[in-house]
């Protein structure tokens, strides 16, 4: 390639100019994934870096290989001037090819082959079940697979590790984690991380390639309550049968219920055992609830909650419940027996009137018997 023109400081037959490099797997067990890279011009004793993504085949065994890789370029390898105002350029094309050394270290290759989310439930703890397999050729000792948080995952890990021992190609093992979800999570997938350490046949300590999991997230344990709403009659002291249903997906274990009346209802009686309450089951609280005389008749939603254990043992409360509760208007009995005035009036008329009707009678009676006798 022949070029006019004025030579100038770039014009060194020590620069490759139009750099062009690609990378060849060669007998390496490797699929090379990025394309050829242009580099430019790169002058004498400067260097510029070209970076190339390579997966390693499941089926690679521990070795040495090198990678071939091919430079192209140009460069000056003649200048003729011409006078003082031009010069000819004579540039020749180069092709090489470098071997790069390549080791592939004694390595297993981790699988998931099965994940399980068992009662994990948001703002509760629960199990994570994963299957996991070597389905690579190449043993490791020592191993312990491990679960770790991912950014901003509301899953996080409370028993992050379960020891393997051995695990040869083909192995397949299954392991259970423990772990906890935030309160505020909503029922979806959120991803965890998930990889394994483990000591090559080289006695090197390794960490295999993290895999990113899908956890499902129920939602919340909620309950809500079932049947006909409660009616108490002003000035009433009664005791009342909630029925509560767990309208989760899990159960909700050692429950127990409790009630916070306002206003004019008050309650001597407020706490409530319920016990384990599966999926979709119910249970029933008897409480002990009462209103003053004066009492607004409407129905009242008064406020309750539960409070329970997830599979774990963790201790959780549940969101408020609406309880509701109906004040009537109380009967004649009922107004007289509600005031406590009106009890004593009521006590004053019936002890006043046995004392008249006592005191006329006497005197009926001895007016009779003066009439009889002289």
């Amino acid at each position: 390639m022949a070029q006019s023109g004025v030579l100038d400081g770039d014009a060194s037959p020590s620069t490759a100019k139009m750099t062009l490099v690609s990378l060849d797997a060669g007998n390496a067990p490797v699929v090379v994934k990025s394309d050829s890279q242009m580099l430019g011009d790169i002058a004498a004793s400067n260097s510029k870096p070209a970076t190339f993504q390579i997966w390693v085949t499941d089926d690679a065994r521990p070795g040495k290989y090198t990678l071939p890789l091919h430079v192209k370029y140009t460069y000056l390898a003649e200048a003729d001037q011409q006078g003082t105002e031009s010069v000819t350029y004579r540039y020749t094309d180069r092709d090489m090819t470098i071997d790069l050394p390549f080791v592939v270290r004694s390595a297993i290759n981790l699988d998931v082959t099965q994940v399980k989310a068992q009662d994990i439930n948001a703002g509760g703890s629960g199990y994570l079940l994963a299957t996991l397999k070597n389905t690579g050729v190449e043993s490791g000792s020592k191993t312990i697979a491990k679960i770790a948080r991912s950014e901003g995952s509301p899953v996080i890990p409370v028993d992050s590790s379960v020891y393997i021992g051995s695990f040869s190609p083909g192995d397949e093992v299954n392991t259970k984690f423990k772990v906890s979800v935030s309160k505020d999570a909503q029922g979806q997938n959120y991803p965890l991380d998930l990889y394994a350490t483990y000591e090559n046949a080289d006695g090197v300590t390794l960490d295999t390639p993290v895999k990113r999991l899908g956890i499902s997230v129920a939602p919340k344990i909620k309950f809500s309550t079932v049947g006909k709403p409660i009616e108490i009659s002003q000035g009433e002291n009664k005791r009342i049968e909630v029925t509560y249903r767990n309208d989760a997906d899990t159960t909700a274990y050692l429950a127990e219920a409790r009630i916070k009346p306002v206003g004019s209802l008050k309650s001597s009686d407020n706490l409530a055992y319920l016990g384990d309450i599966k999926s979709g089951e119910t249970a029933t609280a008897i409480f002990e609830i009462s209103t003053s005389g004066d009492a607004e008749t409407k129905e009242y939603a008064v406020d309750s909650e539960i409070r329970f254990r997830d599979a774990l043992g963790t201790s959780q409360t549940s969101d408020t419940i609406k309880v509701p509760v109906e004040v009537t208007t109380a009967g004649a009995v009922g107004l007289i027996t509600a005031d406590p005035l009106a009890i004593l009036v009521l006590l004053a008329i019936i002890v006043g009137g046995g004392y008249y009707f006592g005191v006329r009678r006497k005197e009926t009676v001895t007016k009779s018997a003066g009439d009889g006798f002289p």
